[in-house]
């Protein structure tokens, strides 16, 4: 183990579809890393780029100070700390284990208290980009841990990330991952339903597809009206006011002529008429019904 003035040493316990890039990174940290998975076929590349692997996330957490963990749910996360061979059997006090797989945040809670009586610094740290963000170094890691914990860890997650948020106490970097992945898969399902309406109307929903990628590219999609602080009214005085009233009076237009050509084409739009009754409300402008501008 190294002094804190020293890279910390690594260790990367699973090397799936989102580890393996997140750890290919960490091949030329400073400290060095230390890789492990069930599957040794996982480990071959690490080990012929000069890696030292391990067989159980207890030899791992023998030689490593900050420790990330990459499995697929709770259940893995539980056995990979607290098992057998788990990382508490060996690590040191004062270590950091940051989990990345998104699990529940009471199970970040529950595990952080755990670790706390080994001595042990417990992070939850979900991240967002998929495999193409780790492989290029540029995901968003949600934190939710202690600062001093956040800064240690900041030197080896800036080797995969571009962005890392201090979200608050353990648990915090999970719900702001669940509340972050709502809107993904809200999106996907908005998505289907405009699908549906445009093959209702005889359209090639692929080149539909290059279109809703090529602007979001430019205007940011939904990421684009998330910049406030609150969630409450807007005051009319506020900056925001007018600007959030446009986009109100031009949500309401289109999804009413979508909805109303979704009526002629007989294909239900659920999504679309909740948009439609929310969007005001929602950017906090429940009040502006008209042209703004």
């Amino acid at each position: 183990m190294s002094d804190e003035s020293s890279p910390a040493r690594v260790g990367f316990i699973g090397l799936g579809n989102m580890g393996a890039p997140m750890a290919k990174r960490l091949l030329g940290w400073p400290g060095g890393l230390t890789v492990c998975d069930v599957r040794a076929e996982s480990m071959l590349p690490f080990a012929e780029a000069g890696a030292p692997t391990a067989v159980t996330p207890a030899e791992v957490a023998a030689q490593s100070s900050v420790i990330c963990v990459t499995v697929v749910d709770d259940a893995q996360v539980r056995e990979v700390l607290t098992g057998v061979d788990g990382v508490l059997r060996t690590a040191a006090a004062g270590t950091v284990v940051a989990v990345h797989s998104t699990i529940g945040d009471r199970t970040a809670e529950q595990l952080a208290a755990v670790c706390a009586e080994h001595d042990v610094e417990f992070v939850d740290a979900p991240v967002s980009g998929g495999a193409p963000g780790a492989a290029g170094g540029a995901l968003a890691v949600m934190v939710g841990g202690s600062t001093a914990a956040v800064e240690r860890i900041r030197g080896p997650f800036g080797s995969f990330s571009n962005l890392i948020v201090h979200a608050g106490p353990v648990g915090s970097g999970t719900r702001m991952k669940l509340a972050r992945n709502l809107l993904h898969f809200v999106a996907f399902t908005a998505a289907t339903e405009a699908q549906r309406l445009a093959e209702a109307a005889g359209l090639d929903i692929a080149e539909l597809g290059k279109v809703v990628r090529h602007s979001d590219a430019i205007t940011g999609g939904a990421g684009a009206i998330m910049l406030r602080n609150t969630t409450g009214p807007v005051d009319p005085s506020d900056f925001w006011y007018p600007i959030l009233g446009h986009v109100r009076y031009l949500g309401e237009k289109d999804l009413s002529l979508a909805l109303e050509l979704g009526q002629r084409l007989e294909t239900d739009l659920p999504l679309a008429e909740r948009a439609l009754s929310d969007l005001g409300r929602g950017l906090g402008v429940a009040e502006t019904a008209k042209e703004t501008s």
